[in-house]
């Protein structure tokens, strides 16, 4: 396979495993998906969908949210971890939003990137999620998929990304980064691997990870 043909058949068959995709953190606005992202860093998608709805309750928008002290939201926030961290950022980045953008989520990468405990990641979801702008965060799964297709060399998250725009066309994008997820938790996961099962890693995947599979080492 080229190449291309590696892309179309990874893109096809993507679109045939998820025509609808949904989103994996539930919000109501680019604020809410804003500090739901936040929260998502080393914690996963279904607990974070869990607490935010108990934090949100609480404030839903930037204005509310700095009416909290840190300690009040961090105590809200614990089950997610890096709950210092993370309850400083929130706040932090709510009340920095009311003294530099009247309280909305600014629509651009340099303004989110600015903001405390907003990285790139995070700042491209939302750019991409809430705002429709092209945009290809890569996780984990991206990272690992990434390598198994062979598209990528695996060097580090910034390299797969700078791939992953290279490869993909740019109206791809925002559906594929979110395909993949859903792939990589679906059918190519970190642990619990079937290659049977992983028809794209299966057809596409560098050879040297099909050979680990099939002629695992003897412990």
């Amino acid at each position: 396979m080229t190449k291309q043909e590696k892309v179309d058949f990874v893109i096809t068959t993507l679109n045939a495993l998820y025509p609808e995709i949904p989103i994996p953190l539930d919000h109501k606005d680019p604020y809410t998906l804003l500090v739901a992202v936040l929260l998502s860093a080393q914690c996963t998608d279904v607990r974070v969908n869990k607490i935010t709805p108990l934090l949100f309750a609480e404030a839903d928008n930037p204005y509310d949210m700095v009416k909290l002290s840190v300690e009040e939201i961090k105590e809200i926030i614990r089950p997610c971890g890096l709950s210092p961290m993370k309850s400083k950022g929130i706040y932090g980045l709510s009340k920095m939003l009311i003294e530099k953008h009247n309280g909305i989520v600014p629509q651009s990468f340099e303004a989110l990137e600015a903001f405390p405990a907003v990285g790139h990641k995070t700042a491209s979801v939302v750019m991409s999620q809430a705002f429709g702008v092209p945009a290809f965060p890569v996780d984990t799964h991206i990272h690992r998929l990434m390598y198994r297709w062979n598209l990528t060399n695996g060097k580090n998250v910034t390299q797969t990304e700078k791939d992953a725009k290279r490869i993909f066309p740019e109206e791809h994008w925002n559906d594929l980064h979110l395909q993949i997820i859903w792939y990589g938790r679906e059918y190519s996961p970190a642990r619990g691997w079937d290659l049977e099962k992983d028809i794209i890693t299966k057809t596409i995947g560098r050879s040297t990870v099909l050979k680990a599979y099939y002629n695992p080492k003897k412990k």
